[in-house]
């Protein structure tokens, strides 16, 4: 297949454009500055404006485009930005695909486990009601622009979940703490996060584009699991403690706003579509993401 990638240089596009080349896909990618190579593409998303001959012949568009959503305070004008960046982005695609002759067969475009809101223990498959607040708003209109593509083209949402990384990711600031044997669970711990390996992540993306799945798809490993069992299996598996808890009211002391929907809140997402279809995880276990994880952890 021919597939054109968006944000293609952060953690998961990364991942997932190596994965799709290592299947042997021919894999571009939409750049904001001028392409170096005959695979990069121009695009300026805030305009609506992209390289037309991007998506000439393409059979598949990946969406990955955003701005961080933990990496700064959530002000108002950065709220703003978290959700445009999604929604000019995506636009630009379904647009740009409906002016093509023959549109991609697939849009992949992702979405965030965020849509649920704070569910509490509840178990959240692929048709559970959207949450509230920011995130679940921006997942609402992001999956929404998805679903502007052109009639025939499969859509797929992919609600992915906290990716476990050796470095970066949900894990950047944890991991070196949890190292030093000073890290531990974030407020009661009795939160669920979605998790998920970022090896599953690009192969959860691989298998999508292969198979007739559309709609939202819960990106995550079939174990659930609360923040203190996480914080748990990554503390063993590095052969270090994890007894120093961070109290819910210093993280908003903290982190504001950011801390309730991104940290505090819980989400026992469970992927229902995934595993219906037949899809293999590497690490469905918690205590396999861990050793994963730490395998690389303890030598760096």
């Amino acid at each position: 297949m021919r597939i054109i990638v968006a944000g293609a240089s952060g953690l998961l596009g990364t991942a997932i454009s190596s994965s799709l080349r290592s299947a042997g896909h021919d894999v571009g990618t939409l750049v904001r500055r001028s392409p170096a190579t005959a695979s990069e593409f121009r695009w300026d998303p805030a305009a609506g404006r992209i390289d037309e001959s991007a998506l000439r012949g393409a059979d598949a568009v990946v969406n990955l485009s955003g701005a961080g959503i933990g990496d700064r305070p959530w002000t108002r004008a950065r709220i703003t930005e978290l959700r445009t960046s999604r929604l000019d982005t995506t636009r630009t695609l379904t647009a740009a695909m409906g002016r093509q002759d023959t549109p991609p067969a697939v849009f992949l475009s992702q979405s965030a486990s965020g849509y649920y809101g704070n569910a509490g223990p509840a178990v959240l498959r692929e048709n559970a009601p959207a949450g509230s607040g920011v995130l679940a708003r921006i997942c609402i209109d992001w999956e929404a622009a998805a679903h502007e593509a052109p009639a025939g083209v499969r859509v797929v949402t992919p609600r992915t979940g906290v990716v476990l990384s050796r470095s970066g990711g949900a894990l950047g600031r944890l991991l070196p703490l949890l190292k030093l044997g000073i890290g531990g669970p974030l407020g009661n711990g009795r939160q669920y996060w979605p998790w998920i390996t970022l090896p599953d992540v690009a192969g959860a993306f691989t298998f999508l584009l292969d198979s007739n799945l559309s709609g939202p798809v819960n990106l995550c490993a079939p174990e659930t699991a609360d923040v203190n069992s996480l914080i748990a299996h990554l503390a063993a598996a590095l052969h270090r403690p994890a007894v120093l808890r961070v109290p819910a009211p210093v993280l908003r002391l903290a982190m504001g706003q950011l801390a309730d929907e991104l940290l505090l809140a819980s989400q026992r997402m469970e992927p229902a579509v995934l595993e219906g279809a037949g899809f293999q995880w590497q690490h469905p276990s918690l205590a396999q993401a861990a050793a994963w994880v730490a395998d690389r952890g303890l030598q760096s």
